[in-house]
């Protein structure tokens, strides 16, 4: 499908669930396509600033997002990452779990909070699923959440990195890493629930499972 009817396919739902009134443009206003061109893209530039971050990611062209390289050449050639509470939730959650690992690690990380996005079992947003369980000491999904330590960023380039790992994601990059892995350990440690899930694959130092439907 044509990237911008695609776009202009998002805009139009983010308007039926925004409520954004727009001007209608049809063309029995006018025989002048330009003109009717240009009030469709400015339909879309106001419907896309409505939506939330989550519906972005579906509305955007996936090309480049598609075209993953996981090394840290790859990683280094992308832009500054930046985003909203979405992204930086991601981010922070790569930072505490994941930045010792290789680049191909915290991709398959970050597919797990994803795919918990996606499932019914979890919340329904990165924000949500990263901080499930955090007001409550060592009760936390993932665990610098709630050990009870500041979460500081002292490592400006592992952030930077990790962060950009998020950008990516979040704009709809394939995960092909953990076959729908939604939980991860270290392998220096043996959780009980890792004895019922499937394991579906081991990345550095992290085992992923898939919890059983």
């Amino acid at each position: 499908m044509n990237v911008r009817l695609s776009w202009l396919g998002a805009a139009a739902m983010a308007l039926a669930l925004t409520g954004v009134a727009v001007a209608e443009t049809s063309m029995s206003r006018s025989n002048n396509p330009t003109e009717n061109l240009g009030a469709l893209m400015g339909a879309e530039r106001l419907a896309l600033g409505a939506m939330p971050e989550a519906m972005l990611t579906h509305a955007r062209p996936k090309e480049a997002a598609t075209q993953v390289s996981y090394d840290r050449n790859w990683i280094a050639k992308q832009p500054t990452a930046t985003g909203g509470d979405q992204f930086a939730c991601l981010a922070k959650a790569l930072y505490f779990e994941a930045r010792g690992e290789s680049i191909k690690g915290q991709f398959a990380v970050a597919e797990v909070i994803l795919n918990r996005v996606d499932s019914r079992k979890y919340p329904n947003s990165v924000c949500g699923v990263v901080n499930q369980g955090a007001h409550r000491r060592n009760s936390c999904q993932f665990s610098y959440a709630c050990d009870g330590r500041a979460d500081r960023i002292n490592e400006k380039a592992a952030y930077a990195r990790v962060a950009k790992v998020a950008r990516v994601m979040i704009d709809g990059a394939p995960r092909n890493l953990t076959k729908g892995a939604t939980h991860f350990h270290t392998t220096s440690v043996r959780p009980n629930w890792a004895r019922r899930f499937p394991n579906t694959a081991k990345i550095g130092t992290h085992l992923f499972y898939r919890q059983p439907s």
